[in-house]
């Protein structure tokens, strides 16, 4: 139509461009034709003007009664559309609304809705704000609607029209929430210590023992409506819909405290290690989520649940000491792994995590010496200027240990396609001496025993992880009493062995089990001596003086002693740790966290005796560790935004467990 108006004005145009034409040739042809042609040129004017007038009259009196038939279509069509409309003032009173929606709101066709508020029907959903991509959802009549919010212009100054449109998607919500809460779920279980609960018991103990775990579990299956199978002596397998397992969840896992009073004769407690998986597409997904969930909780130390879904990891219980394992076929069978793995490669470095201590420095120290009498080139990559072990690195470089002993940035040239990376005392990638070394090295091996991390190495060839011992060098003590070549430590070894093991338990009185002793006798006969060693423990007067201070500076937080300094002190790591060691030998003290700024943020050293778990502590602020013996760094943070998260993640932890573990 308005290509037509177009045209016809063209037409126009034209026409009475001709009419001047004609009139203005005429006038110089005979100049007496002149008020002839203007008659004409006036007459031919006003026909121009009467038709164009006829034409455009006609067209806008078509397009109106199209409008108004168009108008009368589109209030016909709302009135009647499927989907139930209703225009609302921006007070939410109802101004119109078409016949869906009266059948919506009303139900009955009989009264009025004009003047009611809209609220009475949809609550307290506010229209006004954006619509999200999925509508607003609303509940009326005991169905579900998505509802659609759009402002058009009422032209009003002061006041504003919403079109509220309701999709009726009762049935599509309804079945994609059944389906959610009833996928299934899969819960692995193990009975952490069947052997040693089995071993030496009496046959009527153990009988009974047994009995009552496969009771409690199948007990606590039933409750939820799942169902179990015993797939191994000590293992079990469930699958639950997902909305019981949302209540276990919320139970915290409490099948863990039942199992956990179960005793045996001897008061060896039974504990549990349960991996979850939850929120996969398949059965199949759900059980392979489920064995991962179990490892990462058996290498937690066992005593608790690891829930795994696509966001990660979420951890329950965790509150006990983990259980010494009494065999060592394991370590026999890694040793004999670890040798194979040092003979096909064509040289080892050896690595733990940065600000070396004596734990990881003297695991690394008698692995070189193993690796060196098997033949094979070996390394230890350490920062000499940024370690805990002033005092052995020096008795181990003046002897012999000089030339091997690297910066990493050093050692970044000898790495070759049949390199061999050793990690010791930790398992994190994220706290290694060196991330560029671990990258460069294809093969990778590791020691350690600290509670698993979600960031662990996962591409280990050989991964050996045991929460249950005390530190990496008593593990490292066994190995080398398995590893082929009949491997031979000096005096030096031994020493930094035992130094390693004195630190992590705290000269044998945290965390110290049969084969601590056993491995601490080993090398007690390879000439280590507890007083020589105690010598690597030395600090200077400055030092001494700088952790009484720090130790003044303690105060109580539910049973938690919290000190903290923003001096930048000399070795401040070291005497942070110190500080919270002796933290604990104070009446009523559970655990003690020791804060101090590095110049980059806080970072935190945190002990106890077992009583709290500092590992989940440090672990919601970002770090890690083991139960009695943790750590965390904040970044850009100050120290007294540090000291109030930390009172909130203990506040937090308190209101979990508020019974300490015995």
């Amino acid at each position: 139509m308005r290509k037509r108006l177009a045209l016809l004005s063209t037409i126009f145009g034209s026409m009475f461009l001709l009419c001047v034409a004609v009139t203005g040739v005429a006038a110089m042809v005979d100049p007496r034709t002149l008020a002839v042609s203007v008659s004409v040129f006036l007459v031919g004017m006003l026909i121009i003007f009467v038709q164009y007038h006829y034409i455009t009259a006609g067209t806008s009196r078509y397009l109106h009664q199209l409008g108004e038939e168009v108008h009368a279509l589109q209030t016909e069509a709302s009135i009647g559309h499927p989907l139930a409309l209703t225009v609302v003032s921006d007070t939410g009173e109802i101004v119109w609304y078409n016949r869906k929606a009266e059948q919506l709101l009303d139900g009955s066709s009989t009264l009025q809705l004009y003047g009611r508020m809209i609220s009475d029907f949809i609550g307290n959903t506010d229209f006004r704000q954006p619509t999200p991509e999925k509508g607003f959802g609303v509940r009326i009549g005991g169905r579900q609607y998505s509802m659609y919010a759009n402002e058009y212009d009422s032209g009003s100054e002061t006041e504003k029209l919403f079109a509220l449109y309701f999709v009726d998607d009762h049935d599509l919500k309804h079945y994609t929430d059944l389906y959610f809460k009833t996928r299934p779920a899969v819960m692995r279980i193990m009975v952490d210590n069947y052997d040693e609960l089995v071993q030496n018991a009496r046959e009527s103990d153990k009988t009974q023992v047994l009995s009552e775990i496969d009771y409690q579990i199948t007990q606590f299956v039933e409750k939820y409506g799942g169902v179990v199978s015993q797939v191994e002596k000590d293992r079990y397998n469930a699958v639950f819909e997902d909305k019981f397992m949302q209540q276990i969840i919320q139970n915290r896992l409490d099948i863990l405290d039942t199992i956990r009073k179960i005793e045996i004769s001897d008061r060896v407690p039974c504990t549990l290690s349960i991996g979850i998986g939850r929120e996969a597409p398949s059965i199949s997904e759900a059980d392979e989520m489920a064995r991962q969930a179990l490892e990462m909780a058996q290498g937690r130390g066992g005593d608790q649940a690891a829930v795994r879904t696509k966001n990660g990891y979420d951890f329950y219980g965790g509150l006990s000491k983990g259980v010494e394992k009494r065999t060592k076929v394991k370590t026999r069978i890694v040793a004999q792994a670890l040798s194979e793995l040092i003979a096909s490669s064509k040289n080892v470095i050896l690595m733990g995590h940065r600000f070396a201590d004596m734990d990881c420095f003297g695991a690394a120290v008698a692995l070189h010496k193993a690796v060196t009498q098997m033949g094979k080139p070996a390394w230890i990559a350490i920062d000499p200027d940024r370690n805990m072990v002033d005092l052995l690195y020096r008795r181990v470089a003046e002897n012999g240990y000089r030339e091997y002993l690297k910066a990493p940035s050093e050692l970044m040239d000898v790495v070759e396609e049949g390199t061999l990376l050793i990690v010791v005392d930790t398992h994190s990638k994220t706290i290694i001496e060196s991330r560029e070394l671990y990258e460069k090295c294809r093969s990778v091996a590791v020691i350690d025993h600290h509670r698993k991390l979600v960031e662990y190495i996962d591409n280990a060839t050989i991964f050996y992880h045991e929460p249950y011992a005390s530190s990496a060098c008593e593990m490292v003590t066994e190995l080398v009493q398995y590893l082929s070549g009949n491997i031979r430590l000096t005096r030096l070894e031994a020493e930094a062995l035992l130094a390693g093991i004195m630190l992590d338990t705290k000269n044998f009185v945290s965390k110290a089990g049969v084969r601590t002793f056993e491995a601490a006798a080993y090398l007690r006969r390879l000439g280590a001596e507890t007083s020589d060693v105690r010598k690597y423990f030395n600090t200077s007067l400055s030092d001494y003086q700088q952790r009484i201070k720090l130790m003044a500076s303690a105060e109580l937080y539910h049973g938690c002693a919290v000190a903290s300094t923003n001096q930048m002190i000399e070795d401040i790591n070291v005497v942070a740790a110190q500080a919270a060691d002796e933290l604990l030998n104070i009446n009523g003290v559970a655990a003690s966290f020791v804060m101090y700024e590095t110049g980059r943020g806080v970072n935190f050293s945190a002990r106890s005796m077992g009583e709290m778990n500092v590992q989940i502590i440090m672990e919601s602020l970002g770090g890690g560790g083991h139960l009695t013996m943790a750590g965390a760094q904040l970044s850009d943070c100050t120290l007294e935004s540090a000291r109030q998260r930390l009172f909130e993640a203990i506040d937090d932890y308190l209101s979990k467990n508020p019974r300490p573990a015995k």
